[in-house]
């Protein structure tokens, strides 16, 4: 059964261009949290040799030089632009598993094996067209083979054209391109897996492959020998279709400036645990407890530091925002220390389980729940048509002073009807 996995092109950077062609053909970055480091890259970037990860101070001389233009991560268009993105996908497939922000799987069972490299040509002109945004297709016959393949059609190898079919290959074509490829390109081999696997002498997925099954799986785990026989062909990984259910909701960001006072942390937390419950309701779940952390900043070692968490039970599983609310600020006040600086704060919904699977208890109220779920529904329903953040509670602030750093983001263009693009 051959698969499709679409990936975007550098997203970040392809979002922001989307909006702002003069970037087209310039060397750009996305920077993380903060502007701290490098999120993503643009392939002009990359051919500098900037690795992700690398930090912004790091980059500055660099970026002086060769006009690096530098952007501040604006998660709600990346968000808005995916959603578009894996809307138009799901029209090409009848089961579609979005793995990531910026990359899907799709079942291709019974298309005709010698149309898929157009069909997957036709994929990527749609989505250029109708978002802007330009994708790379890798189809195999399972899920690790259809990464790898995504893998060559973004590199060129194989001939391929930004869509790369590994049906279309025979077995003695599939060894010769395999074994040019380091084994630290496969899905889910990760920096020590791969130190591990060169000191057995296996360099490349070739290699791999090859290797005794058994010895894998005693040297390793049971996921590396199943990642290795999906190399051979052999599915092992399904596509989940309907998608997981998370186990768990985090919304933690480090502060644009240290925070000393309780008042800031705690507007910090209601705004996170806000965050937590949209998403938490988005889901159609419900949360059991509620973990609360803080922390100072561990780069400072000339400062005092402290970092504690503690877990806040809810007498009933809810989704109710000013429930979480209240929870988490109850827990804040039990963690709080005063005489430190603090970076980071962090809200986690746990036990989440399906609204519809709550127990009913002697105690529960049919009248407060209903006027709950009413304001949820109304909050949300402005949210999602106004913008994020339209009506929020006023326990997150208005001034914010401990919201993260983003200099230089580009406006909401797609989210927030102040910052629409103008036509001149």
């Amino acid at each position: 059964m051959p698969i499709a996995l679409v990936d975007c092109n550098n997203f970040y950077v392809s979002c922001e261009r989307v909006f702002n062609p003069k970037l087209e053909g310039k060397p750009v970055v996305v920077l993380s949290n903060n502007d701290g480091c490098a999120v993503a890259r643009s392939n002009e970037v990359k051919e500098m040799g900037i690795k992700m990860g690398t930090p912004w101070f790091k980059m500055k001389d660099i970026a002086k030089r060769h006009g690096i233009i530098a952007l501040s991560s604006n998660y709600a268009l990346y968000g808005d632009m995916s959603a578009r993105v894996m809307s138009i996908l799901s029209t090409f497939s009848p089961k579609q598993e979005i793995y990531s922000i910026d990359e899907c799987f799709l079942d291709l069972g019974g298309f005709d094996p010698q149309s898929l490299v157009a069909y997957g040509q036709t994929i990527r002109k749609t989505v250029k067209q109708n978002v802007g945004i330009p994708v790379c297709v890798g189809i195999a016959d399972t899920k690790t083979l259809a990464k790898l393949a995504n893998h060559c059609a973004k590199k060129g190898f194989a001939g391929a054209d930004s869509v790369c079919d590994f049906g279309l290959l025979n077995e003695a074509e599939l060894r010769i391109l395999f074994a040019s490829i380091p084994v630290g390109d496969v899905w889910g081999v990760g920096r020590q897996i791969t130190e591990k696997l060169l000191t057995m002498n296996i360099n490349t997925i070739q290699d791999l492959r090859a290797a005794n099954t058994e010895r894998i799986r005693k040297q390793f785990s049971v996921v590396l020998g199943l990642t290795q026989q999906e190399l051979n062909g052999i599915p092992c990984i399904e596509l989940d279709g309907a998608g997981t259910a998370r186990q768990q909701i985090m919304v933690s960001r480090s502060f644009g400036t240290s925070v000393t006072s309780i008042a800031d942390l705690a507007e910090s937390v209601a705004y996170f645990a806000t965050r937590a419950a949209e998403k938490l309701r988005h889901d159609g779940s419900v949360a059991a407890s509620v973990c609360i952390s803080l922390r100072t900043n561990p780069f400072k070692e000339d400062e005092p530091q402290y970092q504690r968490s503690l877990v806040v039970p809810l007498s009933q599983p809810s989704d109710d925002t000013t429930k979480l609310i209240g929870a988490a600020l109850a827990g804040l006040k039990a963690i709080y220390r005063s005489g430190f600086h603090y970076k980071k704060t962090g809200v986690m919904l746990m036990g989440l389980q399906p609204k519809t699977a709550i127990q009913a208890t002697l105690f529960d109220d049919p009248i407060e729940q209903a006027k709950s779920d009413s304001l949820m529904h109304v909050m949300d329903a402005i949210n999602q048509k106004m913008g994020k953040g339209s009506v929020t509670t006023a326990a997150s602030g208005i001034n914010q002073r401990w919201a993260m750093r983003r200099e230089s983001k580009s406006p909401d263009y797609t989210t927030d009807w102040g910052e629409l693009p103008e036509a001149s």
